[in-house]
């Protein structure tokens, strides 16, 4: 059998491919021109017909529901002047979150992770491209995680008309970081129900099995916010373009958003750790328990068999054999005995 070898694969920035799933029957395009005058919102845009962010005096913001159609995304990201490099990253969505500064505009892609039924956590790459007046996004498929924000420029609902779409990424990337806070809330109180302490019953393996998974999910949340908080420590610490300095404090509360949420997630997986630890020494105890019960039997047993083994032995020469009560006489002493171990090991609180 060849052996597999560990290096990585270049990237081919010309050889366009998708690596996710497709989730909608068609590429969804959105588009809201909006500044402090006003909202225009346009829907089900064909790539033909868009046209690059001219108007300076406008912000814009072109969101895709849908990156399956190759072309489509292409399109639009040629027309906009996105790198090829960029444009392979939007459409692989396999890889870990990446910032990327391409001087006139930034590209930056994260996970989006929400609770599901049972144990599933469903996951979603969205990618970001910020220029000096627009914002484009891209989602694998349809989702309320950024509805308020619509709902809020087209009701014109406080500052959001007057600011740049750099304010726009800060409130979006809110509502994903509330998705974590929503996805570790679930854990967390899926943790809580976990009970070990059962007097009846023996805790289950299957325990053992879900303390994992959620062991792995925490794991993945983890490696989804670090990119976040490097991504808004570097804003912090570097002076950028493409961010105001009004808008730097917004930025501020993303890092303390972050940092709770890996503190949360340290603290989850303590109290899974202390969940294992709990439930290795409930069953020592129980086996403890178990072996305890076996050796009291076991040793009261131990002189009875010793007495019957005497008595069983087929010599011809053995004046108890004779004797008239020696049977019942036999049965007393092997009573007493049993009953001077079970005083004896109860005064020890061996039972």
């Amino acid at each position: 059998m060849p052996k597999k070898s560990l290096l990585r694969k270049k990237k081919n920035p010309t050889n366009f491919i998708f690596t996710g799933v497709q989730y909608e029957n068609e590429v969804d395009i959105q588009l809201f021109e909006y500044n402090k005058d006003g909202l225009i919102e346009l829907s089900k845009i064909n790539t033909s017909e868009f046209k690059p962010f001219s108007d300076t005096s406008k912000q814009y913001w072109l969101n895709l529901h849908g990156i399956h159609d190759i072309a489509v995304v292409i399109d639009i990201c040629k027309k906009i002047g996105i790198h090829d490099l960029a444009i392979q990253d939007i459409l692989d969505v396999n890889q870990r979150p990446k910032f990327q500064d391409y001087d006139e505009y930034w590209f930056f892609s994260i996970k989006s992770m929400l609770p599901s039924t049972g144990n599933d956590i469903v996951t979603e790459q969205l990618s970001f491209i910020l220029g000096k007046n627009y914002l484009v996004s891209f989602q694998e498929r349809k989702s309320d995680y950024f509805e308020h924000i619509r709902h809020r420029l087209r009701e014109k609902i406080g500052i959001l008309q007057e600011r740049g779409t750099d304010y726009l990424l800060y409130l979006i990337l809110e509502a994903i970081l509330d998705n974590y806070f929503k996805t570790f809330d679930d854990i967390d109180d899926k943790v809580e129900k976990l009970n070990l302490i059962d007097v009846n019953t023996d805790p289950s393996p299957t325990i053992l099995k879900e303390i994992e998974i959620y062991k792995t999910q925490l794991q993945s949340l983890k490696k989804a916010i670090f990119p976040i908080k490097e991504f808004v420590s570097k804003i912090n610490r570097e002076e950028f373009h493409l961010i105001e300095q009004r808008h730097l404090k917004y930025y501020y509360e993303l890092k303390d958003l972050c940092l709770t949420l890996l503190d949360l997630c340290d603290k989850i997986e303590t109290r899974l750790e202390s969940r294992i630890n709990l439930f290795f020494s409930i069953q020592g105890h129980r086996m403890n328990q178990v072996m305890k019960t076996l050796t009291v039997v076991s040793s009261v047993f131990i002189p009875l068999t010793f007495i019957a083994g005497i008595y069983g032995m087929n010599f011809v020469n053995m004046p108890e054999l004779n004797y008239e009560y020696g049977y019942y006489f036999i049965w007393g002493v092997m009573f007493l005995v049993f009953l001077f171990m079970l005083f004896y090991f109860k005064r020890k609180n061996w039972f």
